[in-house]
This record gives C-alpha cells, sequence and structure tokens, in this order.
C-alpha cells in the first residue's frame, strides 16, 4: 500500500492513501478478460462510503461540517475513489474559505484519510489561528439634508444612525455579522424618509500580518421624501370613508414604512377587505428626477455653448422640492355575508360547538353573530359595528345571552350594551355601557334575579416585541366602572380590576414570565350584584393545578364570586428548538369576600410544554394543585388579555 503526499500553500498538508498495485493488477486482469465490446457494457462503479470527522474548536466544527462538499457529497450513488481524491483534495482551499468567514484568515488546515476501519475516514484537522479583529470603522453619511425650501424641518439624526452600528472596534470580524450590519444600516434610513437610500461604496480590508481589518460603509440618502394625497383602489360596496377615516397619514409628513404598515394593519382589521396593500407611489419620483436630469443636460448644454475659450461654468438648475409621494391603497373587498362552523376544546369549560354569520353592510354597520355551545357555557350574541369616525371613534352596539354552569353556579343572563373603543395597539381605550338582567341558581339554595345598568373605563397599555410571539415587553389592563345610579339597579357598586403581564428574555434561550391580575369590588350589599361582576379564580389563565373559576367564596354545595381577587404567577421558559419550549410554573392567588382571605393563596406549580404554531402558542400543562392534592391537565392557545 503506497501514499500519495501532495503539498498545499502554507502549512496545509494533503495525504490520500492510493493502493496502487492492486490498482494495477486488478486492472491487468480487467483487460485480459474483459470481451470485445466491454468499451460498451461497462459496468457502474460500486458505491464508495466514507464518513468524515471535522476537528475544530468552538462552533467552527459545526460550519464545516455543514458546509464542506465532502459531507455534502456523502452517500451520493456516483461517489467513487477518484471523486473522493477530488474533494479531499479541494477541501483544505475550501475550509479555508469557511473559516474566514468566522473571522480567521490564517488557519492551518489537514486533511488525511484514516483507511485502518471498515470505511474510510477522512479526517480535516483545522488550527484556525488569531482571530481577525476590527480596527477601524469608518461611516460616511452623504446626503440627508432637508429639501429646499423645507430646510426648517428637523435634521435627521446621523449621530444616533452612526451608534446604531453594530460592528464596534475591537469586536471578531465575521461575514456573516458585516452583512447583517450593512442591511440593518440601510433598512433603518430607508424605513423613513429616505426610502431610496443606498450603500454606494463598502469595503473590508483585512491585513494577515496583524490580524485587523478596517472597515468603509458609503451611504447616500437619496431624496427627503414626503406623502402626499391618498388615492383608493378597489372599492365596489363601500364608501371610501372607511378608509379615510382609518389613515393617520396627513400630506406633507415624513415617508414612514411603518405608517404604512400600520395603515395596512387597520384596514384588515377591519374585516371588509380580503386583501390590503399600502404602498406610496416612487414612480411620481422617478418622473421628476427625469425631468430634473434633462433640465440639467440641457441647462449644461447652454453653459458650455455660450462660453468663450474654456467653457463656462454651468448654472445650477433650480428643482425645488423633492415630489410629494402618493398614499395608494388597493382593496379587494371580502365577500359580504359569510358563515362559518367549528369544533373545539378547552379544559376550561370542555366541549365546544360554534356557528358564526357575518354581514359586512346592514344599514351600514358590520353585522356580526355567534352561537356558542359549550359543556360548561352556552352563548349566542350578535352586535353591530359601525365604520370609524373621523376621530378615530370604534362604535358597536349589540345583545347577548349567556347561560353558564360553573362549581354549581348556575347563572343566566341577559345583556345590551353599547361600546365606545379608541386608541390604537399600544394605548387601546374604551366606554362600555350595558343593562343586565341575571338569573342565580346556587344548588341547594334559592333562585334570586338582578338587574344593573353599569358603566365601565378599561385602557389597555401594550409594550411587545411582538403581538403573536412575545419574549420581551409587557401589556397593563386597568379597568373601573360600576352602577351608581338607582335606574334599573338592584344593589349599586364600583368595581375596579387589573392585569398584567410581563416578558424578559432569559439567556440565548430562556424566556421569563410574570402575570398578576386583582379586583375589588364596593357594594353595600353583595346579593344583587350581578355575578359576572365578581371575582372568582383558577383555570388555564388564572391559577392552573384548579379547575375553572373553582377558587372563590363557598356557598352550599358551590363556589361563587367574592368581592376581592389577588393572583400572580411566574414562568420559565427554555426554547430547546426554534418552535419548541418546555416549561416549568408556580402560581397562587384565591378569591374571597374580605381582602385578609384573598390574600390567603391557593397555589398551583408543574410543568409544560410550548409550541410555536402559525396561529399563536400552543400551550400544555401539568399542574399540581397544592390545596386539592390533585393534578390537572390545562390546555391554552395563545394568552387571553
Amino acid at each position: 500500500m503506497g501514499q500519495l503526499t501532495l503539498a498545499a500553500a502554507g502549512s496545509v498538508i494533503l495525504l490520500f492513501p492510493i493502493a496502487q498495485a492492486a490498482a494495477q493488477e486488478g486492472a491487468q486482469q480487467s483487460a485480459q478478460d474483459a470481451p470485445a465490446d466491454s468499451a460498451a457494457t461497462e459496468a457502474a462503479p460500486a458505491l464508495l462510503q466514507y464518513e468524515v470527522k471535522v476537528n475544530a474548536p468552538g462552533d467552527l466544527d459545526e460550519l464545516l461540517e455543514k458546509n464542506l462538499d465532502l459531507e455534502r457529497f456523502r452517500g451520493n450513488p456516483r461517489m467513487d475513489r477518484e471523486q473522493l481524491q477530488r474533494l479531499v483534495r479541494d477541501t483544505p482551499e475550501q475550509a479555508r474559505n469557511l473559516v474566514a468567514t468566522a473571522g480567521y484568515y490564517t488557519p492551518v488546515v489537514t486533511v488525511r484519510v484514516d483507511t485502518s476501519g471498515a470505511k474510510p475516514v477522512v479526517i480535516v484537522d483545522v488550527d484556525p489561528g488569531e482571530a481577525v479583529t476590527i480596527d477601524k470603522v469608518e461611516l460616511e453619511l452623504r446626503g440627508f439634508n432637508p429639501t429646499p425650501p423645507l430646510a426648517a424641518s428637523e435634521p435627521y439624526d446621523t449621530e444616533a444612525l452612526k451608534r446604531s452600528w453594530s460592528l464596534k472596534t475591537g469586536s471578531v470580524f465575521r461575514q456573516a455579522d458585516w452583512e447583517s450590519a450593512k442591511r440593518a444600516l440601510l433598512r433603518e434610513v430607508v424605513q423613513t424618509r429616505y426610502p431610496r437610500a443606498q450603500l454606494v461604496d463598502t469595503q473590508a480590508v483585512v491585513d494577515p500580518e496583524t490580524h485587523k481589518v478596517s472597515l468603509l460603509v458609503v451611504l447616500d440618502s437619496g431624496p427627503e421624501l414626503r406623502f402626499g394625497e391618498l388615492r383608493i383602489e378597489g372599492l365596489k360596496r363601500y364608501d371610501p370613508s372607511i378608509i379615510r377615516n382609518l389613515d393617520k397619514i396627513r400630506p406633507g409628513e415624513y415617508y414612514s414604512e411603518s405608517a404604512l404598515q400600520s395603515l395596512q394593519a387597520r384596514l384588515q382589521d377591519t374585516g371588509y377587505f380580503a386583501s390590503v396593500e399600502v404602498s406610496a407611489d416612487m414612480s411620481s419620483i422617478l418622473s421628476e428626477q427625469i425631468e430634473a436630469g434633462q433640465e440639467s443636460q440641457q441647462a449644461e448644454a447652454e453653459g458650455a455653448s455660450a462660453g468663450t475659450g474654456a467653457a463656462a461654468e454651468a448654472k445650477p438648475v433650480n428643482r425645488g422640492p423633492a415630489p410629494l409621494l402618493p398614499l395608494v391603497v388597493r382593496v379587494t373587498e371580502n365577500k359580504q355575508q359569510n358563515v362559518s362552523a367549528g369544533l373545539g376544546f378547552s379544559t376550561n369549560t370542555g366541549n365546544r360547538a360554534q356557528l358564526n354569520y357575518d354581514n359586512l353592510n346592514v344599514w351600514g354597520t358590520r353585522f356580526k353573530s355567534a352561537i356558542t355551545m359549550e359543556t360548561k357555557k352556552q352563548a349566542a350574541h350578535a352586535n353591530f359595528y359601525f365604520p370609524t369616525t373621523e376621530r378615530g371613534y370604534n362604535d358597536s352596539a349589540g345583545a347577548s345571552f349567556e347561560r353558564s354552569d360553573i362549581s354549581n353556579e348556575i347563572t343566566a343572563v341577559t345583556t345590551i350594551s353599547a361600546k365606545r373603543n379608541w386608541g390604537g395597539t399600544n394605548l387601546e381605550r374604551s366606554l362600555t355601557f350595558e343593562f343586565l338582567s341575571e338569573d342565580k341558581t346556587v344548588v341547594g339554595l334559592e333562585q334570586t334575579r338582578s338587574k344593573s345598568l353599569p358603566l365601565t373605563y378599561a385602557i389597555t397599555k401594550r409594550s411587545l416585541d411582538s403581538l403573536l410571539f412575545p419574549t420581551r415587553g409587557y401589556v397593563i389592563n386597568a379597568q373601573v366602572g360600576g352602577a351608581l345610579l338607582p335606574v334599573l339597579t338592584d344593589e349599586r357598586f364600583v368595581r375596579v380590576a387589573g392585569k398584567a403581564v410581563y416578558y424578559r428574555p432569559l439567556g440565548e434561550k430562556g424566556e421569563l414570565i410574570v402575570r398578576g391580575e386583582m379586583g375589588a369590588l364596593g357594594s353595600k350589599e353583595k346579593r344583587g350584584v350581578p355575578a359576572v361582576y365578581l371575582f372568582r379564580a383558577g383555570g388555564d389563565q388564572s391559577v392552573r393545578g384548579y379547575g375553572y373559576q373553582e377558587l372563590g367564596v363557598k356557598e352550599g354545595d358551590a363556589t361563587i364570586g367574592g368581592r376581592y381577587m389577588l393572583t400572580g404567577s411566574a414562568e420559565y421558559q427554555y426554547w430547546f428548538k426554534p418552535k419548541w419550549a418546555v416549561a416549568a410554573f408556580y402560581d397562587a392567588g384565591n378569591a374571597a369576600d374580605t381582602v385578609k382571605a384573598a390574600m390567603t393563596p391557593k397555589s398551583g406549580y408543574g410543568l409544560g410544554g410550548r409550541y410555536k404554531s402559525p396561529v399563536g402558542p400552543i400551550n400544555v400543562d401539568v399542574a399540581y394543585g397544592h390545596a386539592v392534592h390533585a393534578y390537572r391537565l390545562h390546555f391554552s392557545l395563545g394568552f387571553t388579555f
């Protein structure tokens, strides 16, 4: 058995064994035994099986294993000894290029083949050497001046833009980070008043001797652009005011990609449209630039022809302010009527069947109705939603009926309500005026009937990195209201309630979620206050380890709502895969008629699993209720707030 040794550039060595004698002998024997037409009937070579072992520090082994051709073609049916020899010969150069993307420009790569086992093993040893670090960063920002006659407008904060540059002096230079930093810098500009910004030059000059790199990025802002008038396309049945009243963008405001996305989200949320596209018409500025260029060329030609001897200096052309970008909204209307049905299950309220009917144009309003049948609840509701007003108010009115059987308390509530909602996703407010008529039966006690006319104000503050899969930020909701007038009200009361949830990353894959909820009711008598305004705890979104609204005031064989409620929860999630996580949690809380009893919590704790589905996080938990000494399974989709 012989060996062929090939020397590569620098200190890279390539070793590969070749069975020369065996190969020659086999070739001679084949020539003697082969028939005359063997060239036409040559048998396909047998598949060559081999293994690859990469020895490299840190994450370099994973980088090489994922990208080396040795791994990519392993198991290929056309692989033979000649093909393998070629791959081995090309590996050092390929490995050097790969580790260079991670910041190592002077690696020592050795490739050898071990044939002592049943399969050949290609061993790739990599000593990456010293990492290249960033020695100098030069960011050249061109333009960014207000367009005349808007010189008095607020200047762009170029210093903040420079501070946002992610590759700092002294950090390791990696190709992926370099590309990401350039994209982030450009993205931050084009999403604002300079949507036509571009990178006109980028350089990364590496000095292998000093292991330093100098970076140069030249970014040109292009013209400063502002929004123009609104253009609407695609409306057939609905009045344009449905779109105009939701448009918060005013002519003359700076271009902003986030403003476009916000308007598109508001229009999609109306339910009137199957598709919505909101954009700025860039063709107008292209036409303007072409005309300006033609005028400039004409002026330069006139100046040159008027000069004597040396060409006379051309007069600058006054191009005026940059054109306003028309705001274009293209919509496709939804079908006017829609019927849908669904089946489901909840560990709170049991099996569920639901039938929905929607009509997008009933007396100029959007009509939504549903009948829901659950094991513990049955409900029907019908609501009319008026188009958003010019001042941003969303008004609705409707009626509902709900019957529930929770912990041996049976209630049947009929409600007529009117609601005004205003604000955006980050700060939402509402005012609700209701009339409720309730029949309540507690097992073992007589049936009671009550009515009430409450008014409730609610405010919700959101600051989240994502509404569907939040990992950082918080949500706070507060409510205050009551029935204070002796009109259609059996018992006057005042009620306050609040809840909050806080998200914080812990490490690269961990996340902490802290949740709390409280409530208090003030009234002369509790009898006569509708059960929906009292407090109970327990269930998927409350204290796990207990049944839905199982924690409250004992009355006979039933559990009813109390005047006070306080709950809290702490949960740690570990995302071992991008879409999968395990969770550990501890919940505590109670509801009672006294503050002292409400602050004597019942606890639950356990473990769970999380999955990021297309419609939100799916949560499955097994919790132990300490007060009831029993385990309970909880299942929920998303988070309710």
